[in-house]
C-alpha cells in the first residue's frame, strides 16, 4: 500500500474519529461527514486511475454527485433545524417534545 493510501485511510479515520467525539453540534457532524466522503471519493479515484479500467471511470463522478447531495440536504437540515430552534445542539431535537 503506498504512503498516498495510507495518507488518505487516515483522514478517513480522523474524520470517523471527529464525528464520534463532536456528535454535540450538527455542524460539526457535518464536517465530519463531509471529510469522510471526500477522502472516500479521493480514494476511489486513485483506485480507478491505477486500476487503468476504462468503464469504471465514472464512478468517482457520480460519487461526487451523491456527496454534493448529501451536502446540501445536511445544510438544508441545519438551516431548519437552527430557525426552529434556536441553536445546532443535537441534545435539543428530541421528537417528543412539542
Amino acid at each position: 500500500m503506498s504512503l498516498i493510501h495510507i495518507n488518505i485511510l487516515i483522514a478517513f479515520t480522523i474524520s470517523l474519529i471527529g464525528l464520534l467525539i463532536y456528535r454535540s453540534h450538527l455542524i460539526s457532524a457535518l464536517l465530519c461527514l463531509e471529510g469522510m466522503v471526500l477522502s472516500l471519493f479521493i480514494l476511489a479515484a486513485l483506485t480507478i486511475l491505477n486500476s487503468h479500467f476504462t468503464l469504471t471511470n465514472i464512478v468517482p463522478i457520480i460519487f461526487l454527485v451523491f456527496a454534493a447531495c448529501e451536502a446540501a440536504i445536511g445544510l438544508a437540515l441545519l438551516v431548519i433545524i437552527s430557525n426552529t430552534y434556536g441553536t445546532d445542539y443535537v441534545q435539543n431535537l428530541n421528537l417528543l417534545q412539542c
